[in-house]
């Protein structure tokens, strides 16, 4: 990385960092679920109007935001925020929680929001800094797996700059000033699946009269676990969750259906394929058994590709990242959690860079966490993404965010 063009870049970033502490607490305050980021993408078109030497569209995709920024010739780097939240309850107790009831930025797509907002502003600031054209995309629905494809289908390559590359991040619970990342396979392909199971409803006195779903949904999860604890030797291992289990709605009536919602993480398209082909011979299997009346439904949804890291590239980033002072750690393995980033550079035929970054104040890790996160195991004791509990440092993860973005960026003007 040039450091000259990294240090030109963060000119005046101190001054700036509490406003972007209090847009990130402002977006935590108010989260929105995917394809519902009105309240959000108005304040990243106002945010980035007021910096100057924008050009803003907004509507991409639904409730995208593009930003365009050129400072001469060279490269154009695409750097990416997703901005939806989730439907999650808030229990953090942060006065600035979130005032939607059953919302929540639980992910923490608020912060990467804000982190790229202030990138953004050091960008249009520091011109002399660098050479080259910036796509900032602000993107929607990313939790599930339908916001980058949106926005590819209204052109987002063919109206915008085509990228030479995309660079991408995401907080997580882990001290500030880590990241992580790995060449190749960074992150798991997901696939989400709703099982419909038939059964005969009744009384709950005559059960020998009815087919009880409730009962049938109970063998196939335990069949699925079995499955699932037969992948624990592979490295790295298919997983498969019960995310819930639906059906009736009194002690005493043996309902029709149950339904089953299934998250499947795998890492081949070999994997996945035997994978989804195990899972409805066991449904059918199980549904035969019980004596079903009707053939169980299996329907796909919420996809998600794997996210895939160019090799040499990511080397170059993450040595430019650590430059800045962070601790970089490459992943022995890839991460079972899943993005949709990958569709941007896998569409544009570009190189593709993707990280995770801490977000909790290092003092909150004992020294038995430090060597768990050694082990690459997180602490049980601290909330972790997706967690009613999870929420980073404004005044630990916003600065570093920005950092990592400026210095990722650098790397290539």
């Amino acid at each position: 990385m040039d450091m000259q063009t990294h240090h030109g870049l963060e000119k005046d970033l101190s001054a700036h960092l509490p406003h972007w502490q209090e847009v990130y607490r402002d977006m935590h305050a108010h989260p929105e679920v995917a394809f519902n980021e009105y309240r959000t993408a108005g304040l990243v078109a106002r945010e980035l109007r007021a910096m100057g030497g924008w050009d803003v569209v907004e509507g991409v995709g639904g409730t995208g935001v593009v930003g365009i920024l050129r400072s001469g010739p060279g490269p154009v780097v695409l750097l990416r925020a997703d901005m939806d939240a989730l439907p999650v309850q808030e229990h953090t107790g942060l006065p600035y929680a979130s005032t939607q009831p059953g919302l929540m930025h639980a992910c923490g797509h608020d912060m990467h929001v804000a982190c790229l907002l202030g990138a953004c502003r050091q960008l249009a600031r520091n011109p002399e800094a660098w050479g080259g054209t910036v796509v900032a995309v602000f993107q929607p629905a990313e939790e599930t797996g339908k916001g980058a494809r949106a926005m590819l289908d209204d052109g987002l390559l063919d109206r915008f700059p085509r990228p030479d590359v995309c660079l991408g991040q995401h907080v997580g619970p882990l001290p500030a000033g880590v990241v992580v990342s790995r060449e190749g396979t960074l992150m798991a392909a997901a696939d989400s699946l709703r099982v419909t199971l038939h059964g005969a409803g009744g009384h709950a006195s005559t059960p020998h009269m009815a087919v009880h779903p409730v009962v049938l949904a109970a063998a196939v999860v335990m069949r699925l676990q079995t499955f699932t604890a037969q992948q624990a030797p592979l490295s790295p291992a298919t997983g498969l969750t019960v995310g819930a289990l639906r059906s009736g709605t009194a002690a005493n009536i043996i309902p029709d259906d149950a339904e089953l919602v299934l998250s499947l993480r795998t890492f081949s398209d070999r994997a996945r394929a035997e994978a989804l082909a195990t899972i409805e011979q066991i449904v059918h299997a199980e549904a035969t058994a019980s004596n079903a009346p009707k053939a169980p439904e299996i329907e796909l949804y919420d996809p998600f590709p794997l996210t895939i890291n160019t090799p040499g590239v990511t080397a170059q980033v993450l040595e430019a990242i650590a430059a800045t002072g962070a601790t970089t750690h490459t992943l022995p393995m890839p991460l079972a959690a899943s993005e949709d980033f990958g569709q941007f550079a896998a569409a544009a035929g570009c190189p593709s860079v993707f990280w995770h970054f801490g977000g909790t104040d290092p003092a909150r890790f004992s020294p038995a966490d430090t060597e768990l996160l050694k082990q690459e195991r997180l602490p049980a004791n601290l909330p972790s993404n997706h967690s009613p509990r999870y929420a980073p440092s404004p005044e630990l993860a916003v600065p570093a965010g920005i950092r990592f973005l400026l210095a990722a960026a650098a790397a290539w003007f």
